[in-house]
């Protein structure tokens, strides 16, 4: 059984506990073995507590996914784990509680096995570390998981388990899933119940990577906040209806995708087509790219900026070079040069982008564009020691399309559809006006019905579950 257990996504493990045929504990020791087959090559996992996660099955736990196996992102607070958040400054905290967020998990029934790597803060789209080191893309070593939910979507692409959170400020959930190949949704702002966390820039929200579109969608109804309306709750089939697809293909600061991503946009927009939507050409957003990411790293130069002085004064001393990666410190060192007042300019900035983006929105049910402009990336290419400037240059074409999906906070998915000339895993990238969490849900079933991708799986996940040894990184 143990073999068949990685084919099986969460509602499906679920299922066979329910049933009778394993045990939670039978799933836990699953996937624990999983993660100790893969983790030495995919290097996904920040901290594990595997005695207290085989407690917990022992103890039966109930809910819709009673034993299922779970990864936090080490972003996300729950008591008795660390909680570095990428950062050595946090290398040794445990967090002493939770949240309402991670306390639907539990009454969900998920085992909580540990934390997946992060960037530091989340600040950059690839998850290489002075902590953690470097996560790999198990469909090729050799290239980024992305980020900031790097670790997340490596985890759940290897096999390590069949669904793990994420969260999505820019594209941290949508980016690492079209790069793993797996399906990561964005719901929209204030969706979910609160994570005690108060985010600065009115951005981030919590969710997560997955095999299979029941396990986020069932996810989404465990953890929504009642107050959030319309109500989404358990969207279970696909969509009964025809949509107005508007399609646009250049980012924010007009780069044209490269043409084998090009190509896999095409295929998306004859599938959506052939399944009886009305595929119509959409100019690109209205947003002016250029001051929009301007204001993005103003933003976040001011919020670290801010959590050092803060932090400074709880420890009593100046957070340095062996507290804080070089490119989180010339964040800072860059944001206490800005002249009065460009903070303030800056949320304006966000808040112009989001009311014209919404404006846009209403003339289609659904946006469709790339998720990223390019194949997954190499190692190294938005590694934390290089120069802020090329850092933020290179995040500009990287990130070129998710952001502002964000900063409107509309809820948006990535799909994985496409793959490139050399295989790897390419997302289309759909966005719905806010409150129509549903209408992603119910499109992303009739687009995982007639083209499957829940049981593709890498060459290191092949190799792992015949009992070979997993490719070695170059």
């Amino acid at each position: 059984m143990s073999q068949d257990l990685w084919e099986l996504d969460a509602v499906g493990q679920a299922a066979l506990v329910t049933s009778g045929e394993v045990s939670a504990l039978d799933l836990v020791d699953a996937a624990i073995a999983r993660i100790e087959k893969l983790e030495p090559v995919v290097h996904a996992i920040a901290s594990v507590d595997f005695d207290a996660a085989r407690e917990k099955a022992r103890a039966r736990p109930t809910g819709p996914l009673g034993g299922v196996p779970f990864l936090l992102k080490d972003v996300l607070a729950y008591p008795g784990h660390k909680l570095t958040m990428g950062s050595r400054l946090f290398r040794d905290y445990v967090a002493p509680a939770g949240s309402p967020y991670t306390e639907r998990f539990d009454a969900a029934g998920l085992i909580t096995l540990g934390k997946t790597t992060t960037s530091e803060f989340g600040l950059l789209g690839s998850t290489e570390t002075l902590l953690a080191g470097i996560t790999r893309n198990p469909w090729d070593l050799a290239k980024s998981a992305t980020g900031s939910s790097g670790g997340a979507a490596a985890a759940v692409a290897s096999g390590m388990v069949p669904m793990a959170h994420a969260n999505d400020g820019g594209g941290s959930i949508r980016i690492p899933a079209s790069a793993c190949g797996l399906f990561g949704f964005k719901p929209g702002r204030g969706r979910c119940v609160s994570t005690g966390y108060v985010d600065p820039l009115g951005i981030l929200i919590e969710h997560c990577v997955s095999r299979s579109v029941r396990d986020s969608a069932l996810l989404l109804s465990l953890t929504e906040d009642p107050g959030a309306m319309p109500r989404v709750g358990y969207v279970d089939r696909p969509l009964d209806r025809k949509l107005r697809i508007g399609v646009y293909t250049t980012t924010l600061l007009g780069r044209a995708p490269d043409p084998e991503v090009m190509r896999s946009l095409a295929q998306t927009m004859r599938l959506c087509a052939e399944l009886g939507h009305e595929v119509v050409e959409a100019p690109p957003p209205p947003v002016d790219g250029a001051s929009l990411s301007e204001a993005f790293f103003t933003l976040e130069g001011c919020f670290m900026r801010d959590l050092a002085r803060t932090l400074e004064s709880m420890f009593g001393r100046p957070i340095g070079e062996n507290d804080l990666e070089p490119y989180t410190l010339a964040l800072i060192h860059h944001s206490r040069s800005l002249p009065e007042g460009a903070q303030a300019r800056a949320q304006a900035a966000f808040a112009h982008a989001s009311v014209r983006m919404l404006s846009y929105m209403e003339s289609y049910d659904v946006l469709l564009c790339p998720t990223l402009p390019v194949a997954p990336y190499d190692l190294g290419t938005l590694a934390p020691e290089l120069d802020r400037e090329l850092l933020i240059r290179r995040t500009e074409v990287l990130a070129g399309y998710t952001p502002i999906h964000s900063m409107a906070g509309v809820p948006a998915m990535s799909v994985p559809l496409g793959s490139s000339e050399s295989g790897l895993p390419l997302g289309s990238h759909f966005a719905a006006p806010l409150g129509q969490e549903a209408t992603l849900l119910g499109l992303a079933y009739q687009l995982e019905e007639a083209a499957p991708w829940r049981h593709r799986f890498p060459a290191v996940t092949r190799a792992a579950r015949e009992g070979s040894a997993p490719p070695r990184p170059c």
